[in-house]
C-alpha cells in the first residue's frame, strides 16, 4: 500500500517542481523551449497509453482469442467520449488564449486556467491509479515496477508541464508564489483521480482491462485536443517533433526495463 500513496504522489512533486521553475527564471519561457517540452509531454503520454496500458488491455483479455481487442477497443473510446463530455460541460480558458471554451460562466479568468488544466491532468492521474490497481491485483502484465515507471514518465513529462502553466501566469502579473500555487494546483488533481480509479478497481477487478483502455483513450484525447496543436502552430514545430521523440522513446525504455 505504501508503494501505491508513494506512486500516485510522484506525479505531483514533477509538477511541483516544474511550477517551481517561477522563482528561478526572470523571463518568460521562450516559444522554442515551450514547443520542445508540450512535443515532449506528448511524446510520453502517447507512449504510456500505448505500452503501459493499450497491451496490457489486451493481453489480460488474451483468452478471448481474436476478441482480446475488444476491452481495448470499447474502453479507449470511452476514454475519447468522457473527455470530450467533460470538454463540453466545462468552462474553462487554455493558457495563451483569451477564449473560453464550454458553457458560458461567471468565472474568473483563473479559476478557468484552472479547471483547463484539471480536464488536462485528469486522465494522468487515471493511468496510474489503474496500472497500480492492476499491479496490486496480481494480473498478468502488470507489476509494481511497471506501475512506476508510468509514474515517473507522467512526473518527468509534469515537470515542463507546472513550468508551462506557472510562467504565463508570473508574466501575465501574478505573484511568484500564486504562479507557483496555480501550477502545483495543477496536479493536485492525479493522485485524486488516482486513488478514485484504484477504489472503483477493487470493486469490479473484471472491468480492469476497459478501465486501461478508457485511461489510454483519455490521455489520447488531451495529446490530440490540445498538446500537438498547441505545438504545432507557427514557428519551431519542428522542435516539438524533436520533443515527441525523445518523450516517446525515454517512456518506451522506462516501461520495459522497469517493467
Amino acid at each position: 500500500m505504501e508503494t501505491i500513496l508513494i506512486g500516485l504522489i510522484i506525479p505531483l512533486l514533477g509538477t511541483m517542481l516544474g511550477a517551481a521553475f517561477v522563482f528561478l527564471m526572470k523571463d518568460e519561457m521562450s516559444p522554442r523551449l515551450q514547443k520542445t517540452l508540450l512535443g515532449f509531454a506528448s511524446g510520453v503520454m502517447v507512449a504510456a497509453s500505448v505500452w503501459s496500458l493499450l497491451i496490457p488491455s489486451m493481453e489480460m483479455a488474451a483468452d478471448s482469442g481474436r476478441w482480446s481487442v475488444l476491452p481495448a477497443a470499447v474502453g479507449f473510446l470511452l476514454g475519447i467520449c468522457f473527455l470530450l463530455l467533460m470538454d463540453e460541460l466545462t468552462p474553462h480558458l487554455h493558457i495563451g488564449t483569451d477564449k473560453p471554451e464550454g458553457p458560458r460562466s461567471h468565472l474568473s479568468r483563473t479559476a478557468m486556467l484552472a479547471l483547463a488544466v484539471t480536464i488536462h491532468n485528469l486522465p494522468e492521474g487515471m493511468a496510474v491509479g489503474v496500472v497500480f490497481a492492476g499491479a496490486d491485483s496480481g494480473l498478468s502484465g502488470l507489476s509494481l515496477t511497471s506501475a512506476l515507471a508510468v509514474s515517473i514518465g507522467i512526473a518527468i513529462q509534469n515537470v515542463p508541464e507546472g513550468a508551462i502553466i506557472s510562467m504565463p501566469m508570473r508574466a501575465a502579473g501574478n505573484s511568484k508564489w500564486r504562479s507557483f500555487f496555480i501550477g502545483s494546483l495543477s496536479g493536485a488533481v492525479e493522485p485524486i483521480g488516482g486513488l478514485a480509479i484504484i477504489l472503483l478497481a477493487s470493486l469490479m477487478t473484471p472491468a480492469l482491462p476497459y478501465l486501461l483502455a478508457f485511461a489510454a483513450g483519455a490521455m489520447f484525447y488531451v495529446v490530440i485536443e490540445e498538446l500537438i496543436p498547441e505545438a504545432s502552430e507557427g514557428e519551431h514545430s519542428n522542435l516539438s517533433t524533436i520533443g515527441f521523440a525523445i518523450g516517446f522513446v525515454l517512456m518506451m525504455v522506462l516501461d520495459v526495463v522497469l517493467g
